[in-house]
């Protein structure tokens, strides 16, 4: 059975895209015993590319560098959360928050490389100009046959007795947005039918149905393990009950038998020795094919008792993938807190040490959150830090007075005040008081009075 191409984009979950993809050791820990997706024996087939440009950073790193990206670009925060929109017409309607880290899976087959999707990620990118930054190829999920595969199936394999079936992908994670412009890419409908056309290309597959063809949602990872373990209870149910009628045929079948049997003997007792004699044969041959079908029946019943020791077993299965999801869930809230306390006590400790070791260190800090409140980007922050002065033009804005104000070549200049507290300046004076003037200028020029023309008196 070909494989066909198919490739679904959604938000990167960023706290646990990495330790999946990476097979981390607290991963494999946490998923359990019961590896139900999972088989460590075919880890050691996975591979993963690292963008170099990517560098040593981190997701999270990469995710809050675009944020601070984003507010220079724009000069506002970046959209995180989904959020609520009212229309011309007076209807609300949800507004989803900015993704700027996606993930996509991307089925392969199982001779496909690394360098292959690398070449898929690439074309992605010169097409849309989404960067990919991280690829993986796994080759160690999949889920368990119940029997035998059918006769078509040239991908699963035998793996201590049990028949295995894989499934082969990869994840791209991708930077969905435009350093230039700080604004995310938008990509529609035909740009996602057309990088699945790419996908079968560059992967030598058959291209697979669009989502408006096939009216089916994509399925997460467990939830399609879990469709998979119910459509085999299903089938097995069904077989089950074809053997239920095969056993009830028989039976009476076997009735009928015995009731020709009882006849044939009735009549022998009205006969001379010669009758009795064929109705003994007659009644012999009757006797065989009624232990023929108690063999047939037994065989059934035999059949139909593994069957349904089977569907226990795929229900317990079933029930255990259930428990070991909500556990797996639990176990990494758990350690993401555990992970985050740490983090959090050993950030204060180096806080309190910077602030007894560098007395301005707060001060710092507060500069630090002004210059992104009015709009500097950190690279001209940290112009200031040196002591240099910054000639700024464009906008700053104020939170005291609500509004930008527009400046031009303006010195900008990290001073320490009357009290020895350093504070940010521009032309040498207290922001605060810098932009009270601007306020002020501002105010004058509305109300600037219009002057009257004179009047050169009525002509006679």
């Amino acid at each position: 059975m070909a494989v066909k191409s198919s490739i679904h984009i959604k938000p990167c979950n960023i706290s646990s895209s990495e330790a999946h993809n990476l097979r981390t050791p607290e991963y494999m820990r946490n998923i359990g015993e019961s590896k139900i997706y999972l088989i460590p024996q075919l880890v050691a087939d996975n591979e993963y590319w690292i963008n170099p440009r990517f560098g040593d950073y981190d997701l999270q790193t990469h995710y809050d560098n675009i944020k601070q990206m984003v507010k220079a670009k724009t000069g506002r925060a970046m959209q995180e959360k989904e959020r609520e929109r009212k229309t011309k017409s007076g209807k609300i309607i949800k507004v989803a928050g900015c993704s700027p880290i996606r993930e996509g899976m991307l089925l392969i087959k199982s001779d496909t490389t690394l360098d292959d999707v690398r070449r898929f990620g690439e074309e992605c990118q010169q097409r849309w100009g989404i960067t990919p930054l991280q690829i993986f190829l796994h080759k160690d999920e999949g889920h368990w046959l119940s029997g035998e595969p059918a006769p078509d199936d040239k991908e699963s394999f035998q793996i201590g007795g049990r028949w295995f079936k894989p499934n082969y992908h990869a994840h791209i994670v991708f930077d969905w947005m435009d350093h230039n412009t700080g604004k995310s890419r938008k990509l529609n409908d035909d740009d996602m039918m057309q990088m699945q056309t790419l996908a079968s290309e560059i992967l030598s597959m058959e291209r697979g149905q669009t989502k408006a063809e096939t009216c089916k949602e994509h399925l997460e990872r467990n939830d399609f393990i879990i469709e998979k373990q119910r459509a085999e209870l299903e089938r097995i149910e069904a077989e089950r009950q074809h053997k239920e009628h095969l056993i009830d045929l028989a039976e009476q079948e076997l009735k009928q038998v015995k009731s020709e049997i009882r006849t044939d003997k009735l009549k022998s007792v009205a006969t001379d020795a010669a009758t009795a004699l064929a109705s003994g044969v007659s009644s012999l041959f009757g006797s065989g094919k009624m232990k023929s079908l108690e063999r047939k029946n037994e065989d059934l019943r035999d059949e139909i008792a593994i069957r349904n020791e089977t569907i226990e077993q795929m229900q317990v299965e079933h029930s255990r993938a259930m428990m070991n999801k909500d556990n797996e869930h639990r176990k990494a809230l758990e350690a993401k807190e555990a992970e985050h306390k740490e983090e959090t006590n050993i950030l204060n400790s180096i806080i309190n040490t910077a602030h007894r070791w560098y007395p301005d260190f707060a001060n710092l800090l507060r500069l630090e959150r002004l210059a992104k409140q009015i709009g500097l980007s950190a690279m001209e922050f940290a112009e200031l830090l040196k002591g240099r002065i910054v000639n700024f033009t464009g906008r700053l804005f104020s939170s005291e007075h609500n509004r930008w104000f527009a400046t031009d070549n303006t010195p900008l200049q990290i001073l320490r005040d009357n009290d020895k507290r350093l504070t940010l300046t521009a032309n040498r004076i207290p922001l605060s008081q810098w932009f009270n003037e601007q306020y002020d200028k501002l105010r004058q020029s509305i109300r600037q009075p219009i002057q009257p023309k004179k009047s050169r008196g009525m002509k006679l």
